[in-house]
């Protein structure tokens, strides 16, 4: 029987709600995650009128990560959608009033960031397109990269990219399946083959 050829999945994008839910921590002054940089162009994080900042925290991660990869960080009751955020923010109907409180004079600045940074990275993408490039020639030169040290093929795996308009340069992973990427070291090949090369080698 013929051995299984390995599938191998990258998904690219400036994604709105990961922007936004970024935009958010950054106007309320949440840290964590303390490794991920800042968003760049952002208005500065506004005193809080909340004295519990650790249930603050705690509600932003918990929404952080069902934003980031939903189908692995599901909710026990329903979502809604927070009104002002269009389809973008949806958080449980229990238990997240002092999120949805704090967040709720953001939407429409938060919603504008997010749609201006996303739409930068797609006509960067559509121009390199045009130019004929390929998004994912990185990706399958890490692979390559990674079969010959390894001296075999590479497993399968999925990976998740969000490319991101942060104050840093550098990969972070922002989930089990999902690195963030620095806008700018994405659109600098040599850096980005660099980047890469061992979060391929983790994963395959």
């Amino acid at each position: 029987m013929a051995a299984e050829t390995p599938e191998w999945v990258v998904r690219e994008d400036a994604g709105m709600p990961v922007l936004v839910a970024l935009y958010l921590r950054q106007v309320l002054g949440i840290r964590s995650p303390e490794e991920l940089p800042h968003l760049r162009h952002m208005p500065p994080a506004a005193s809080s009128e909340y004295d519990d900042t650790a249930t603050l925290d705690r509600l932003w991660r918990t929404y952080w990560e069902m934003t980031v990869e939903p189908q692995a960080h599901t909710s026990p009751v329903p979502l809604e959608l927070v009104p002002g955020f269009e389809m973008l923010v949806a958080l449980p109907t229990e238990g997240f009033d002092p999120l949805i409180a704090a967040i709720t004079p953001y939407g429409e600045d938060a919603v504008a960031y997010a749609r201006a940074a996303s739409e930068r990275y797609h006509a960067r993408a559509h121009a390199d397109a045009r130019s004929g490039g390929s998004a994912y020639r990185a990706y399958a030169s890490a692979i390559a990269q990674h079969e010959r040290h390894a001296g075999r093929r590479a497993h399968s795996f999925e990976l998740n990219v969000q490319v991101l308009p942060l104050t840093q340069r550098g990969v972070w992973w922002i989930g089990a399946l999902t690195v963030a990427v620095t806008d700018s070291l994405r659109s600098d090949v040599v850096a980005f083959d660099a980047a890469i090369a061992p979060v391929i080698a983790d994963i395959a």
